[in-house]
């Protein structure tokens, strides 16, 4: 079976959930909801993936710095993880949709029966209407918060397996970062954004800095990673800013913005 022409995987990170206090930022969370829930009015299938529960809770937990130890990491997951649904069931609800969280582990997507019963979920959900927030269940899964070489990279490569195992035809990655520049604009004020990458190779790699904002985990590497195997199961991947979630109407239009990746026919 050939990739799901009307569906779509959002992934959206913790610099776009968050302001510059570490406050969880209401104006974006509305913004995203609004756009995901007008663009399935559309007639598109949404798949959400959700970064920020430790950001979150941290913060509702009313930490002074982000915890360090593996116990207050994963107390502060399970604590902001239910923060984040109730969040999102709010302003989903105030759009009349209907959501559903999925937790996962890696080995949730190693097992080849879990891997099925999993795509059947996704499945079944789309088919209801529903629209599907995923995580990476950081409140039991220590492996993943505790490796430099994380599977899942705040989520970046989480939200490529999920376009995979769902046949998306697009995965979009929002960051805080407009794409993939020919060099770092945070250092070099001319830097030039990259509208187009047909094939990723280690010159693209190179391009590639470090890690990604303070709040969040994930950097450009990651993303390129999570790229790489989006398109090489023919799935297009944007790489774009997640302050301007509007632009995703564009995307769906077949309007340049942010960095596309041409999924390998």
């Amino acid at each position: 079976m050939g990739l799901y022409q009307n569906r779509i995987v959002v992934k959206v990170g913790t610099s776009t959930l968050t302001n510059e206090v570490g406050k969880t930022d209401l104006r974006a969370v509305d913004r995203l909801v609004c756009v995901l829930s007008d663009i399935q009015n559309m007639g598109y299938e949404v798949i959400l993936v959700s970064s920020g529960a430790i950001a979150v809770g941290s913060n509702k937990l009313n930490f002074k710095s982000k915890p360090t130890s593996m116990r207050m990491k994963q107390a502060a997951a399970a604590v902001g993880q239910c923060s984040i649904m109730f969040l999102y069931d709010k302003f989903f609800g105030d759009y009349d949709k209907t959501i559903a969280q999925i937790l996962l582990n890696a080995e949730d997507i190693e097992q080849e029966e879990k891997k099925e019963n999993l795509t059947n979920t996704f499945n079944a959900l789309l088919e209801m209407g529903i629209i599907p927030v995923v995580n990476e269940n950081d409140s039991v899964s220590y492996t993943e918060i505790e490796s430099e070489e994380r599977l899942f990279g705040d989520n970046d490569m989480l939200s490529s397996v999920v376009a995979v195992l769902c046949k998306a035809k697009r995965l979009v990655i929002l960051s805080d970062i407009n794409g993939l520049y020919d060099s770092d604009p945070r250092l070099y004020p001319n830097a030039n954004l990259i509208s187009k990458i047909d094939k990723i190779d280690e010159s693209v790699y190179s391009l590639a800095g470090g890690a990604g904002s303070r709040r969040g985990t994930g950097g450009m590497k990651t993303k390129l990673q999570a790229a790489s195997l989006a398109t090489s199961n023919g799935i297009d991947t944007i790489i774009t800013n997640g302050k301007n979630p509007e632009d995703i109407y564009k995307i769906i239009n077949g309007k340049s913005i942010g960095t596309l990746f041409t999924g390998i026919q």
